[in-house]
Formats: structure tokens, sequence, C-alpha cells
């Protein structure tokens, strides 16, 4: 008993090594910051994403003021005939639809949807995620097995056949297409936060922030979400991929928003109408959009992912 007393610290000993552990939160975030930055001005393709995914959120949020046309305008010639199916030209530059609409306007709307369900599932995704993930790792025991089993349960849903039967029953909109992505992501984030959160939770400043007293939530808030933030940013970076590409697969398969334009919805319009064999100009645009967003999302989480895994930054 005397020999276990002497080796447990005393609370004061305790409380200055938890305060001097761990790196203040200013500091540790200026830090990620400088290393981000560094990583932008070494890797050029992470560059060139960022300045992509500053052009999209610029058109995303003026759409309505950049877009000449209504998405479902229709368009007609000096004779007063529909301009149907018209390559682009300077009047229409992505050319028109089976109905005369403006595809570039559809395409630069289309550009406000994919942000909004994509940073919004991503936030949503990533906050449940890393809340479960620091919890189970921290607590462990039952509640990390409840926790992990319940992660387990939605694995074994499948993603598209639950949006549609979401779709079918809430009626199509793209809250329930930023419900579903919500309601499934979060397990991927939380198993990969939990799996550090082990890690963190065993450290010896943690152990001396317990035996100086401080509560479970202080320790979950103070010392252990600061060093797991940037994964929790990494994988927000490759959920709004994830929910990107949700979203238009969802809109392709004619579940969508049908109040609102999309890229996935130009591109189901486009197979229903079966003119995507000629009219390249109606799968071109949109597809590429999609394609040019998510490389450049990508490219900037390289440069994260450079910031959370030290060994990759003299790659």
């Amino acid at each position: 008993m005397q020999a276990a007393q002497e080796q447990a610290p005393s609370p004061a000993s305790a409380s200055a090594s938890a305060s001097a552990s761990p790196p203040p939160r200013a500091h540790h975030s200026q830090s990620l910051a400088a290393l981000f930055s560094a990583n932008l001005r070494q890797d050029r393709l992470a560059l060139t994403g960022v300045v992509l995914l500053t052009f999209f959120l610029v058109v995303g949020i003026f759409a309505e003021s950049l877009a000449p046309h209504g998405p479902r305008e229709r368009h007609y010639d000096d004779a007063g005939r529909i301009r149907r199916l018209e390559p682009p030209s300077l009047a229409h530059p992505f050319g028109t639809t089976d109905v005369g609409r403006d595809i570039f306007s559809q395409v630069i709307l289309g550009t406000r949807t994919a942000l909004i369900v994509g940073f919004l599932a991503a936030l949503l995704v990533t906050l449940v995620g890393a809340v479960v993930g620091i919890v189970a790792g921290y607590y462990g025991g039952w509640p990390d097995a409840v926790l992990m089993r319940i992660v387990d349960f939605f694995y074994a849903i499948p993603f598209i056949p639950f949006a549609i039967v979401l779709a079918a029953i809430l009626q199509p909109s793209i809250w329930n297409i930023i419900l579903a992505v919500s309601l499934l992501t979060w397990r991927t984030v939380a198993r990969i936060v939990r799996s550090q959160v082990l890690s963190i939770a065993q450290r010896p400043y943690i152990k001396a922030a317990r035996v100086a007293g401080a509560g479970h939530t202080r320790i979950m808030t103070r010392y252990i979400l600061p060093n797991v933030l940037p994964l929790v940013l990494l994988e927000m970076a490759f959920m709004v991929n994830w929910a990107i590409m949700a979203e238009a697969s969802i809109a392709f398969l004619g579940f969508g928003d049908p109040r609102l334009t999309s890229w996935g919805q130009i591109l189901h319009l486009n197979f229903v109408s079966g003119y995507w064999r000629i009219a390249w100009w109606w799968t071109v645009p949109p597809g590429l959009a999609i394609i040019l967003l998510l490389l450049s999302i990508f490219f900037v989480a390289r440069a994260l992912e450079a910031v959370v895994d030290p060994r990759l930054r003299n790659r």
C-alpha cells in the first residue's frame, strides 16, 4: 500500500504535467495552418485543387446572378421554333436540350446543389462520426462494444437501395438525400476516429489529467479533440466528395429533388430522352463539372493528408 502511494503522482504534479504536455490550442491550430500552407506551396496539384474549389464556390454562391437564363426557360429562334438540340454557340455556350433549355444555365445552377449537399452532409457525417468515435475510444468497455455494433449494423445497409426507399417514403428532396448520406456514412468516420482515440487515451498526459480530477467531457474536448481534429478534417474532405457523388447518382437514377437543378438530374434527362448518343454537349458539361469538383476536393485533401501523417510531408 505504501509503495503504491509513493508511485502515485500528487495532484499538483499531475495537474502540471496535464497542462504542460498537450500543446496549446492556438499554437496547435497555427502549426496545422502553417503545414497546410507549406504543402500547398510544394504540391502544385493541391494548389490547383484550391483554385478549382474556389472557382466552384464562387459559381455556387453567385449562381443565380451568373446564370443568364432560368433552368426551365425555353428558347425560340427568329421563326418561333424551339431551339432543339442546338450545339454550343455564343448565345448558348453549352448548347440546348431537346426542349430548348439552356444547358449552360443549368450547369451553373447545379453547382449550388452539389455544394449544398456535399458540405452539409459531410458536416453532419463528421460531427456524428467524430462524437461516436471519441466516446467509444475514450470509454472503451461496454460503451465501445455497443457503439461499434451499431456501426456494424449500419455497414450492412446498402446506400442506393436505402436512398431509393427513403425517397419513396418521404418524397424526393435534397434534404432526404442529405439525411440518407448522414445516416449511413458516419460509420466510417466513427471507426477511423475511434482507432486514433484508442491510442491517444493511453498517453501519459491523459492519465495525468484523470488523476488531477479533470472530468471526462473536459478531457475529450480539451485534450483528445485537438489531436484528432486534423484527421476529422481530412475525413470531412473525403465525405464531401462521397456526398456529391451520392447526390449525382441518386439524381441520375431519377430520385433527386425535382424542384432543384443538379448535375445528376441533367444527365438523367439526357439519358431518358435518348439523345445522349448524338447530343454530346448535353453530357460533357455536367459530367466534366462533377469530375473537376471531385478532383479539386481530392487534391486539397492530399495536402490535408500530409498534415495528418508526418511521413508524407517529405515524400
